[in-house]
């Protein structure tokens, strides 16, 4: 009866579902784009209601283009843009702002006043993380202090906070089920990783009632079921994005690392049942939890990767689609000597400084659109670079394979490139929709569809391997100019 597992993939820009088989195949996939709120420099926000109608609508979409019946799903699983942040009316289950998107800087501020009072270790020593605005806490403390009454309803345990999933359960639920997993509550800078509890004390530090938390759960069980798509589903898989690309890439052993190229670019590495701290501002963070075991994963975050090409076709206009840059960037032989550090919202891992801004250096004359576009597409991959860089030191070992997804991962003078300057092998999968499949698994598993990992694991097969080569000369002569731009781009703050 059972034939179908369906994953929800809420991202930053669009919401998308995709039923895969038994085999792993993806048979349908509908997506659909929703609004990015750009209220003042720094701040992004989406609307929580918007993103569950698109959510709804896209499910009921794929079901529809592939003429699935419900008692045919076994089980949906979600993954989500992670540290995004919603605050909800208990009672009405309606958002009390917008949410506030993990690119938004508006807390950098507070985040520094922390630092400066020495909470640094203490907070890295629970979470596993940096204080930084890309985390959920501090947007959850902002809310609460600045939207009207916030406060007063918080402390009378009229709200809830969640991250994306929470969101998404809550609306599939029909209200019954508040909860999140492991992968997502390691990001939101509230949660402790050693005793998978949410800390008291952080949330004290940032005056934030107990009572607006999710349940945090395993990454693989029912949760709750939904009649969302006419029968009785059940809901039983859940991880961050990037934990479940992790999963899909089928990275379960440790020590196997894989980045996935999307709005920014996600780096992670599995490091087993133990947490590692990183001594070159790499994050500590949950992968997931299944059973009884939990997995870690070391993870370098890069803020922008394929929302520079939006940019390149949005706020430059030099492309008319994304899909247009491979080509455009190929019209050249190099990149004439440009360098494109694409800071739009800070610079992430290894720097974390989240002051810099965007620079461009090496510009002449003889510049063309063309070479702006290659020096884009290669800042993704020089960034990637310096977090396999830290990675390597931290593991204590070198990086023999890289495997990479999302959309970007399809540009092959780009994966070509990543191959040539971090001198290992870059593999792409024949299913670069890892994400989904990610969350897919989580949730079959779950409900028996799949036989454990070692069901699954048969599943991930090569499309391509990009390896390097590129001669040593011209490779050192990229790094010291990538290193020279990237001294430009730090702020002085």
């Amino acid at each position: 009866m059972k034939k179908y597992v369906i994953a929800l993939d809420q991202g930053t820009s669009s919401s998308r579902a995709i039923i895969f088989d038994r085999e792993g195949n993806a048979l349908a996939v509908s997506q659909k784009e929703f609004t990015q709120h750009f209220p003042q420099p720094g701040w992004v926000e989406h609307d929580a209601v918007e993103i569950w109608a698109t959510q709804a609508g896209v499910a009921a979409e794929a079901v529809a283009s592939l003429g699935a019946e419900p008692e045919e799903i076994a089980a949906i699983g979600i993954t989500n843009q992670r540290e995004t942040t919603v605050v909800w009316d208990a009672k009405t289950g309606h958002p009390i702002c917008h949410a506030i998107v993990w690119q938004d800087r508006r807390t950098s501020e507070f985040c520094d006043s922390l630092k400066a009072k020495g909470w640094t270790e203490k907070i890295r020593e629970k979470t596993g993380l940096l204080i930084d605005a890309y985390f959920s806490g501090t947007k959850v403390r902002w809310i609460l202090e600045n939207v009207p009454g916030a406060r007063e309803k918080a402390e009378k345990g009229e709200l809830r906070f969640g991250t994306i999933d929470s969101w998404l359960v809550w609306n599939l639920t029909g209200g019954r089920i508040h909860c999140t997993d492991v992968s997502n509550a390691s990001r939101t800078m509230l949660f402790n990783i050693h005793t998978l509890e949410w800390d008291i004390e952080l949330l004290g530090l940032l005056g934030i009632p107990a009572s607006m938390m999710p349940e945090v759960r395993s990454s693989s069980e029912v949760y709750g079921t939904t009649t969302l798509l006419g029968g009785e589903i059940p809901v039983a898989g859940m991880a961050g994005d990037q934990q479940a690309a992790l999963f899909g890439q089928m990275c379960t052993e440790p020590g196997t690392v894989k980045n996935t190229y999307g709005t920014g670019c996600f780096l992670l590495m599995n490091t087993g049942s133990t947490p590692i701290t990183s001594k070159n501002n790499l994050l500590t963070t949950i992968a997931w939890k299944i059973g009884d075991t939990v997995s870690y994963a070391l993870e370098g975050s890069i803020f922008v990767a394929g929302s520079v090409v939006q940019w390149l076709r949005d706020g430059l206009g030099i492309i008319r689609s994304s899909g247009d840059v491979e080509a455009l960037a190929s019209s050249v032989p190099d990149n004439g000597g440009v360098y494109f550090v694409p800071a739009l919202t800070g610079l992430g891992a290894p720097w974390w400084d989240q002051y810099a801004k965007g620079t461009v250096t090496g510009i002449t004359r003889g510049t063309t659109a063309a070479h702006i576009a290659r020096a884009a597409l290669e800042g993704i991959a020089f960034q990637t670079m310096d977090i396999v860089s830290a990675m390597e030191k931290d593991a204590g070992v070198p990086l023999k394979e890289l495997k990479v997804d999302g959309g970007a991962s399809r540009n092959n003078l780009m994966m070509q490139f990543q191959a040539d300057i971090i001198g290992a092998k870059v593999i792409r999968p024949q299913v670069t929709e890892t994400t989904a499949l990610g969350a897919a698994y989580l949730a079959g598993i779950a409900v028996g569809f799949w036989d454990g990992v070692e069901g699954v694991k048969g599943q991930w097969k090569a499309e391509r391997v990009f390896t390097p080569s590129a001669s040593v000369e011209s490779v050192a002569a990229a790094k010291q100019g990538w290193a020279d731009a990237i001294s430009r781009t730090l702020s002085k703050h």
